[in-house]
């Protein structure tokens, strides 16, 4: 996620003030805020794709993600990956 300059600091916010409520939902089993430069990554890893739907369904996704994606400087992008070792 690439944010503006100027909200980087409210994206942390919503974060970290979030980030217990995800973890503790059903069917989260990690989540981390990683950054590289100007763009922060989260990783979390999920029971299965149908615990992640649920989640992305609930009101605290709604909540989270309706800040968040609002602070954007570009389109997100996420991907769905498959542990090979």
């Amino acid at each position: 996620m690439t944010f503006r300059p100027d909200a980087t600091g409210d994206f942390e916010a919503i974060f970290f003030g979030s980030c217990d409520k995800i973890r503790n939902f059903p069917g989260c089993h990690h989540l981390e805020l990683l950054k590289a430069d100007a763009v922060y990554f989260t990783y979390s890893r999920w029971e299965d794709t149908e615990a992640l739907e649920v989640y992305r369904k609930s009101a605290l996704f709604g909540e989270v993600w309706g800040k968040t994606k609002a602070l954007f400087a570009l389109p997100a992008e996420a991907w769905s990956t498959v542990q090979l070792f």
